[in-house]
């Protein structure tokens, strides 16, 4: 393994350099003065490194393991959550090198060497954790400053484009899978992103013990892969986390404040909640009632009747959207396609509700 061979030969390097710098030390301490040869730092050094290198095999493996474990945790950290607590631990640095200047001349001893060694510490800590939990911030208050200059900068230049924001999916409108047939369309503008918080409660419901939850979560895992593989749409994957924050739609919209987005939902509690704080939400069933044709009174339509009503003689037929169309004296035409003279519609909290009659008759009367 390469990362055996890195820490043996640390560990001979580190040897040779503490047996040049203190073996002949040690030895004209002991008082070998009739063998002066001995106390060459050469021979120190050759003596150092084999001392340390024997020692290495005792605890190779475990400053290795050690190494792998810190390897580990740092590969699975996304890399913008890295970038920024290493950006902030450098600003905490050089601002505990700038606050420990005038404290090093001091002519008092702990003050000058132990105070400057806990400052650093203290504030490079800091630093990390505030560039680490603030990223999302820091990237927005970036992206912000970035618009503004493009704005500044076009001013009176009727060219100028305004980017779309960025469209947040939710649990409920990936598992619904219209949203797939929209983003073909091309009417959602902008980039798609999946918050990988959603990603983690679609597998938690694609891997439950209910067989219904578990179709409904590998379905919304199909209609991901469909979006990101086929569909002509930039798609990101959102890899950061509110740890402060336990609900999924409470991180939603954090996440959507937090980039100037769009939570995109067919949850109608979401949807309230979203208005409520200001943020921008697109609901999939709005859509799918504003887009549903318009039917008036006095109008004929083919309809197959499919069933009987609550009522008597009355039959039940769908429009393609799934509109429910009731026909008085249509229970003698179950299981045929006739023509209805639409007679009434009535809005209701659970959709649209079409009242119609048989056209023939109309014509017998």
């Amino acid at each position: 393994m390469v990362l055996k061979k890195i820490v043996h030969l640390f560990f001979i390097i580190s040897g040779g350099t503490i047996g040049y710098l203190y073996i002949p030390y040690v030895i004209r301490l002991l008082d070998f003065t009739d063998l002066s040869w001995v106390e060459s730092p050469y021979l120190g050094a050759v003596l150092g490194a084999i001392i340390l290198f024997v020692f290495s095999y005792l605890v190779t493996d475990y400053i290795v393991d050690f190494l792998r474990w810190i390897e580990e945790g740092l590969v699975k950290i996304p890399i913008g959550d890295l970038l920024f607590g290493s950006l902030g631990l450098i600003i905490g640095l050089v601002t505990a090198f700038l606050i420990n200047l005038p404290i090093q001349e001091i002519e008092i001893e702990f003050v000058s060497k132990v105070i400057p060694l806990f400052v650093t510490i203290l504030l490079g800590y800091f630093g990390f954790q505030v560039g680490f939990r603030r990223r999302d911030e820091l990237i927005n208050l970036l992206s912000i400053n970035r618009k503004e200059k493009k704005r500044g900068s076009s001013d009176g230049d009727a060219t100028d484009t305004v980017q779309p924001r960025a469209k947040i999916l939710d649990t409920s409108v990936i598992i619904d899978g219209r949203i797939a047939d929209i983003c073909q369309t091309s009417f959602l503008e902008g980039t798609i992103i999946i918050p990988q918080f959603v990603l983690g409660e679609l597998q938690h419901i694609a891997d439950s013990s209910d067989v219904l939850k578990r179709n409904r979560g590998r379905r919304g895992l199909d209609v991901l892969n469909r979006i990101q593989k086929e569909l002509p749409i930039k798609v990101e994957i959102y890899e950061g986390d509110f740890e402060e924050i336990q609900e999924v739609d409470s991180k939603l919209i954090k996440l959507a404040k937090v980039i100037d987005g769009i939570v995109v939902t067919n949850d109608f509690n979401l949807n309230k909640v979203c208005d409520l704080q200001g943020v921008h939400v697109l609901n999939i069933n709005d859509l799918a009632n504003a887009v549903k044709p318009v039917v008036l009174p006095g109008e004929e339509l083919m309809v197959q009747v499919i069933k009987d009503g609550k009522e008597q003689n009355q039959g039940i037929a769908y429009l393609d959207d799934g509109t429910m169309i009731v026909v008085e004296e249509g229970r003698n035409y179950i299981g045929k396609t006739i023509e209805v003279l639409i007679t009434s519609v009535l809005q209701t909290s659970a959709g649209r509700m079409i009242f119609a009659k048989p056209k023939l008759l109309e014509k017998a009367l």
